[in-house]
């Protein structure tokens, strides 16, 4: 069963990936992009790595399992990673996921942001926190959801949310805590905070971002 403080936690794991591993994620990575010549048309556009790159990922996961656990102990499984790439005057505005159908199974419980390359200036990742009663829906988790009974979710404001939407979460006084983690070190976060990507300034982002899921059944 997931718990509310799971969706709205922060952890981090540090040597996620060894620096070989880094290494080698980034020459097939390369290979790849330089092979399909992948641009994303919007940042906050990704890229499914191929198997190579998704196999050294899943064993990162499989390692990291003890220590996410301590978090979000209902953690059961991942998705398949996502790539982006941001260049200067790339940015990930603040938006929240949340949860789209408590009904669901399996369901997101947090993701897993893992940066391969820090830009040289900016691009630094955040979660915004808020106690305002404006982000949040009415709905409550009941007895046939698989989060504990009583869990109230947040507002889904997509990365490409209308006008309207951006408008109002704009409007909501939130506090911004930015993340500078150290290499090799992956940030885990709940589904229902508030997250996006500054400005890159100067370099180039290259991060990888996958979902963690509960282990309801279908």
């Amino acid at each position: 069963m997931i718990h509310m403080t799971e969706t709205l936690a922060v952890h981090t794991i540090e040597g996620f990936l060894t620096p070989d591993e880094t290494s080698q994620v980034i020459k097939l990575l390369d290979d790849h992009l330089e092979t399909t010549r992948w641009v994303p048309a919007r940042p906050s556009d990704g890229m499914v790595p191929p198997d190579e790159v998704q196999e050294i990922l899943a064993g990162a996961v499989g390692r990291a399992m003890p220590a996410i656990h301590r978090v979000f102990p209902s953690v059961a499984g991942v998705t398949p990673w996502d790539y982006h790439d941001l260049r200067p005057g790339d940015r990930i505005d603040p938006h929240v996921h949340g949860v789209s159908d408590p009904e669901s199974r399996p369901q997101r419980v947090a993701r897993v942001a893992f940066h391969l390359q820090d830009a040289e200036r900016g691009g630094e990742f955040y979660v915004d926190t808020c106690s305002s009663d404006a982000l949040w829906t009415g709905v409550t988790a009941g007895p046939g959801s698989g989060f504990a009974p009583g869990t109230r979710f947040v507002r889904e404001i997509s990365h490409h949310a209308g006008p309207q939407a951006v408008a109002a979460l704009s409007g909501i006084p939130r506090t911004r805590w930015t993340s500078a983690p150290p290499a090799g070190t992956a940030v885990v976060y709940g589904a229902q905070l508030v997250h996006g990507v500054e400005t890159v300034r100067e370099g180039r982002l290259r991060k990888l971002i996958t979902n963690l899921l509960d282990g309801s059944p279908r």
